[in-house]
């Protein structure tokens, strides 16, 4: 059952419900009333009968019977009967309707009964006056508010069906309405495939639940097209980038094996074996590192990272690597509040990013040292890395970032390709920005971003 047929029922249900309970009611606020305007009317009867019979020195039961039909209007089957001290009837009233003693007694005991005898319903009094105790006792069928209230009951059993049926189109139309921003929803979901997931759900105006679905959707196509981007990445060029330096070290042996050479030809073939044995390890890290961002890019559990305390690992590591001073870390004024230098993200495929910049800046800068320069602020926490390299062109700088694109072909360079392509993956999972700032001829700059509204969301 759809969504929009499941909500017009229950629509319905609930209001079809409301609407019964209130014809309910009001259908017992009738019978009570017409129960009480037939019980005031035997009541206004047995007034009567006190005031005329008891009052008027025992009027004759005719005349009684002839003021009664001219004040007040005739009752089906009606009867009133006196009874006096002895429970014995005042006068004849020419009808064979009689009471036991049991309900005359109680009416003298209570002072006054109501209630119903088979059709009829009762009603008795107790009136005392100098001649004695007397009971009047004033009876009849009570046709009119059966019949009034059959006619109540099929007229509000139409308005139930006829509003009920109402009802349900009515909610069903509201339900379509409501719900149209799903239907395109599904339109759109259906034309998204495995390769244009790089399409997005087009947002609604309103800032309800259908909004954050649509959100929340859009952010895993994301991650989804990231994760596939990383698939696609690694399968289509890892055979290419190591089928080519063991290529060159295949071609090397063999040419070296073809006949006796001399000291300086061995020493230069290991040479160019050991480089591409070196072109070999750098391609396998890269490898491995964006199949470890591949594995846990969707699935990564973030938990809060002090950015400082990373950037103080890498000094110690670059330092061990390089010596002292080839990696000067530059601190801002930094601030007392831990959470200022907090990130959600994941510390591992956090390090590997930031390393891969600090790696690639060593590369191009030797044998210069790198600069960190390490800022955050109550709205964003920024990390820059500088070199003294060749710089990169503004062409170029728009590629950088794509998988297995180098800037410098110079093969006495080690590197793949792919480290600054991961680098941007990991930043852009935890909401930050990356940027290159370089001209060519006076170094680069990587400035890393993390603006404060794009990722407290996520702690």
């Amino acid at each position: 059952m759809k969504i929009k047929t499941r909500l017009s029922l229950y629509f319905t249900l609930i209001s079809s419900g409301a609407l019964l309970l209130v014809l309910v009611a009001v259908y017992i606020a009738v019978f009570s009333f017409f129960t009480a305007d037939f019980y005031n009317r035997l009541t206004d009867r047995t007034n009567l009968a006190s005031k005329l019979y008891l009052k008027a020195d025992e009027l004759a039961a005719d005349s009684m019977i002839q003021i009664q039909q001219k004040y007040l209007e005739k009752l089906p089957d009606e009867v009133i009967r006196i009874y006096d001290d002895n429970n014995l009837s005042a006068f004849d009233m020419k009808h064979n309707i009689y009471w036991t003693q049991e309900i005359i007694n109680q009416v003298r005991k209570e002072g006054y009964l109501e209630y119903e005898e088979g059709n009829r319903k009762v009603v008795g009094k107790s009136y005392k006056d100098n001649q004695g105790n007397f009971v009047i006792l004033a009876s009849a069928v009570d046709v009119n508010s059966s019949r009034r209230l059959i006619m109540l009951g099929k007229i509000t059993g139409i308005l139930f069906i006829i509003f009920g049926t109402g009802l349900f189109f009515a909610g069903r139309m509201f339900a379509q309405k409501a719900l149209s921003p799903v239907d395109k929803i599904i339109a759109e979901i259906r034309n998204i495939r495995s390769s244009n997931l790089h399409l997005r759900v087009g947002q609604v105006k309103s800032k309800d639940e259908i909004y954050q679905l649509i959100d929340n959707f859009n952010q895993l196509l994301a991650h989804l097209q990231n994760a596939f981007e990383l698939q696609q990445t690694f399968v289509a060029n890892a055979s290419h980038e190591l089928r080519t330096p063991l290529t060159s070290i295949m071609g090397e042996v063999e040419v070296a094996l073809d006949k006796n050479r001399d000291r300086d030809e061995y020493e230069r073939v290991l040479r160019s074996i050991a480089n591409d044995g070196a072109r070999l390890q750098e391609t396998i890290t890269s490898l491995m590192e964006l199949a470890q961002v591949d594995l846990h890019y969707t699935q990564a559990i973030l938990s809060p990272v002090r950015v400082d305390e990373l950037i103080w690992e890498l000094e110690e590591y670059w330092t061990n690597k390089k010596g002292p001073g080839m990696l000067r870390i530059q601190l801002a004024n930094l601030p007392e509040d831990e959470e200022l230098l907090t990130i959600p993200a994941h510390k591992s495929m956090l390090y590997i990013a930031l390393n891969n910049l600090i790696d690639n800046a060593f590369k191009y800068s030797a044998p210069h040292p790198v600069v960190l320069n390490f800022e955050a602020t109550s709205t964003h926490i920024r990390i820059s890395v500088a070199d003294e390299g060749p710089g990169i062109s503004a062409n170029d700088a728009e590629k950088i970032f794509r998988p297995f694109y180098r800037v410098n072909r110079d093969k006495t360079i080690a590197g793949s390709g792919i480290g600054l392509y991961i680098t941007s993956k990991i930043i852009e999972l935890f909401k930050g920005t990356i940027e290159v700032i370089s001209e060519p001829g006076k170094g680069s700059t990587f400035v890393v971003e993390f603006v404060k509204g794009s990722f407290l969301e996520k702690v």
